[in-house]
């Protein structure tokens, strides 16, 4: 008979183990209250590197065993984004909680079909978008919705690197969803979404490698009162990769590389304030810890990634697609 979650460590499964299953797995074991139970791959050899890698118990070359293993309690998804839907329905079918890397799918029908089948099955299924949980995007959105600076007049955020162009890796291959635009472009859009909400009108243009994946996408967000979301992902030049939200009594700046642990400056009457938040994991500890709780108490959605935020997201998503003519 199992011990009630209540009273053990929840029992963590990892399906599809690329560098951001690496990274979680490494903060996963700062979580007291967790531990890592099992990895899968379709090789045996990587699953068992990776299992061996961070401490494991169990290692299978296959999704599904581990989603037939009656002791994983939750699984963290983070194959290519055209596996999620199928991966975590899996999952859901089998009763295992499940936190999926976003975008959550490759379109809204996809999401609709995941979460129906998580609301079914009384099972918790959160889209696993980690910046929402870091403490200095909590204490940004908070000194917005106080209006602690007045009201949001206008917002830039970017992200873009550039990458060698190579099909043969799964950023650049459309056929598993690659592309600046759902990649990293979700970045941005989410910053806008969750501090000024739907846009009135989007407006956008791209550029495209030769197989058709777009390398960059620039966006326009029209809000009322001639509010305005600049954003932009690109995968051919580095950009700061910053937000920067221009309020009518100051300027907050989330610095160099905003979706991750970093810094938050407040700009006031020519001076910059910097407010270090002392992070000490690279940061996916925080959404992992969130779950946990969700999971421990019974719940079936999360109150700060929910389904109708996750549903505006992949709509907006698709949306930006429809625009650039860009197919999958």
């Amino acid at each position: 008979m199992k011990t009630p979650i209540e009273k053990r460590k929840i029992r963590w499964g990892i399906i599809g183990l690329g560098k951001i299953a690496d990274k979680f797995a490494t903060d996963l074991a700062t979580i007291p209250d967790a531990e890592l139970y099992a990895v899968a791959s379709r090789n045996q050899e990587k699953a068992n590197e990776f299992s061996k890698k961070h401490n494991a118990l169990k290692a299978y070359d296959s999704y599904e065993t581990l989603a037939n293993d009656p002791n994983v309690d939750a699984v963290y998804i983070a194959t290519p984004h055209t596996l999620h839907k199928e991966n975590t329905i899996m999952c859901l079918e089998k009763g295992i909680a499940v936190l999926c890397e976003k975008p959550f799918a490759m379109n809204a029908e996809e999401v609709e079909e995941m979460i129906t089948i998580a609301k079914a099955n009384k099972t918790l299924l959160m889209e696993a978008l980690w910046t929402y949980f870091l403490p200095h995007y909590q204490y940004v959105l908070k000194l917005l919705k106080d209006k602690t600076y007045g009201e949001v007049q206008s917002l830039s955020a970017d992200f873009g690197f550039h990458r060698p162009y190579d099909t043969n890796t799964r950023l650049f291959d459309k056929a598993l969803g690659g592309g600046s635009l759902l990649d990293i472009g979700i970045y941005p859009i989410f910053v806008s979404l969750s501090t000024l909400g739907l846009p009135k009108r989007i407006s956008a243009n791209a550029t495209f490698f030769e197989n058709g994946a777009d390398s960059t996408c620039s966006m326009t967000f029209n809000y009322p009162n001639n509010v305005n979301a600049y954003l932009k992902s690109s995968l051919i030049e580095e950009l700061p990769t910053q937000a920067i939200f221009e309020c009518e009594k100051a300027i907050i700046k989330i610095n160099t590389q905003f979706h991750a642990p970093t810094t938050v400056s407040i700009i006031k009457d020519g001076q910059e304030e910097i407010k270090d938040f002392n992070y000490n994991t690279i940061g996916y500890n925080f959404e992992t810890i969130h779950f946990n709780n969700l999971l421990r108490e019974g719940k079936t959605e999360s109150s700060i990634m929910t389904f109708d935020f996750s549903h505006n997201l992949i709509n907006t998503l698709d949306k930006l697609r429809k625009l650039i003519n860009l197919e999958y």
